[in-house]
């Protein structure tokens, strides 16, 4: 188990210096990193490259969302970065999708290639909002399909649609669900949250958690305890 890393640590920081000060005192054995909007745009690629050298496995979450050529230079660009994953929004299309999963193909270090389908942040009301009425997990289910047509390797999602995404595409489709609170913690800004061992349980392949970790006062027992339930979820 030491090696099999459910865990993606958020590093939600705007700077570099706040980053490693967290980065420093996690065991990367125990985990993966995720590296966001805010932290790229301050510390561009050379952070990330600094992380994937000091052993962490590194899910770049920009997010990618644009026309197929553009999207498909930011993927490869990406790529080259030495990152384990990153991802696209499934709502791109699908013409976008095989774009980018073609530009990783000969790069360097080809990584996991995953479509967002709906923000956790977000639940049927913001969904109707934007000019969307289908039903928010027939959504989801219609995205991820697309994502596997395209050839992409899984999606984030809610843990609260792992299982239906599971049953619907089986073992090798990637399902990386953010949202993630022990059962103690506050919820935050997520509408929708499972703890790690349900999360697990309904199928989920990769936790993302942040606050509950990166807030801690020692992270990295924190981290300990999270991983110990995923064990726990497993046997």
């Amino acid at each position: 188990m030491k090696n099999d890393q459910k865990i993606i640590v958020a590093l939600d920081y705007q700077d570099a210096a706040s980053a490693l000060n967290l980065v420093n005192q996690l065991d990367p054995s125990l985990c993966r990193v995720k590296v966001g909007k805010e932290l790229f745009t301050s510390t561009g690629p050379k952070f990330v490259e600094q992380l994937t050298h000091a052993n962490f496995g590194v899910f770049l979450d920009l997010k990618f969302h644009d026309i197929p050529n553009t999207v498909a230079k930011a993927c490869s660009a990406a790529s080259n970065l030495g990152v384990w994953m990153l991802n696209v929004h499934a709502s791109g299309g699908l013409e976008m999708m095989q774009a980018a999963q073609q530009a990783i193909q000969n790069t360097n270090s080809k990584p996991l290639l995953i479509a967002v389908t709906v923000l956790t942040s977000m639940n049927q009301h913001s969904l109707n909002q934007i000019g969307i009425q289908t039903e928010l997990t027939t959504h989801v289910l219609n995205l991820a399909k697309l994502t596997k047509l395209a050839g992409l390797d899984g999606v984030v999602c809610s843990a609260l649609e792992a299982n239906m995404l599971r049953l619907q595409f089986g073992d090798d489709f990637c399902l990386v669900t953010p949202g993630i609170r022990p059962a103690n913690v506050n919820q935050d800004d997520q509408s929708r949250v499972v703890t790690p061992a349900d999360a697990l349980k309904n199928g989920s392949s990769y936790l993302v958690i942040g606050r509950p970790i990166t807030q801690a006062e020692n992270p990295q027992k924190a981290l300990e305890a999270i991983y110990n339930e995923c064990i726990s979820a497993k046997t």
